[in-house]
């Protein structure tokens, strides 16, 4: 039983690492004030299947004060991915027009 609940400790911590190794490289591209700007843009991303991490999200989500102190929510990509996540920022930062 001990030795079972060690063995799926140890892949979760193996899991987590791994995650956080892949991350290591990634690097900001966007910075948000509000969890509510980030709303649409994370459905697109996972749409897509573009990996990326929202720093911050849940800290700022509970205190919105928080995001002066923590420089808000920073959406960090990989390198390779930097031209199609500016393309699609740029494509929701496109001001509709209503006729």
């Amino acid at each position: 039983m001990i030795l079972k609940k060690f063995s799926l400790a140890l892949v979760q911590l193996t899991s987590f690492l791994f995650k956080y190794l892949k991350m290591i490289n990634f690097q900001t591209i966007a910075i948000f004030n509000y969890p509510f700007e980030i709303v649409v843009l994370k459905s697109i991303l996972e749409h897509k299947e573009i990996p990326f991490l929202f720093l911050n999200e849940n800290l700022i989500g509970i205190n919105p004060m928080a995001s002066i102190a923590y420089v808000g929510i920073q959406l960090k990509v990989h390198p390779n991915d930097f031209e199609i996540v500016q393309a699609i920022l740029d494509n929701l930062n496109n001001k509709m027009e209503i006729v």
